[in-house]
């Protein structure tokens, strides 16, 4: 079976955030790493060439496909940020009403700008997500 596209590496986190434009996108991926560090209280990595994950797990699906993926993160995208709340957003309708204006896909959270958001929520997002996959994989700290 073919592993996934998107991999740990040793990219330096800081450098990564360093790089990213224009200047608003770098101040809230900035406020994002902080966010994400003091809720899980992990340090990050850099998943593929754009992403910034905290924790990881591995899965094993029906179908015999298994792999490792970072638990939580965001990518400090041109067009807006994406979150990553695994195992995804299904239940999470109370918190999300509080949370501001944002977009859903199935396990990413897509913000315009992080002054859109309720923070506290935001944290409360992450948190409850890790918690709850932690119930289905164990999640590894980073």
């Amino acid at each position: 079976m073919a592993e996934n596209k998107t991999q740990p590496t040793s990219d330096s986190v800081d450098a990564f955030l360093d790089a990213v434009q224009p200047d608003r996108r770098q101040e809230d991926a900035r406020r994002l790493d902080a966010l994400f560090r003091k809720v899980t209280g992990w340090s990050p990595v850099l998943w593929g060439p754009s992403i910034v994950g905290y924790g990881s797990y591995h899965y094993r699906y029906g179908s015999g496909r298994e792999g490792d993926f970072l638990a939580t993160g965001f990518s400090p995208r041109k067009a807006n940020l994406v979150l990553y709340i695994m195992p995804g957003y299904q239940d999470y309708g109370a918190l999300l009403a509080d949370l501001g204006k944002h977009k859903l896909g199935k396990s990413c959270l897509y913000l315009n700008k992080l002054a859109d958001v309720d923070q506290d929520v935001l944290a409360r997002l992450v948190r409850r997500g890790l918690d709850d996959l932690g119930k289905i994989y164990p999640v590894q700290p980073s």
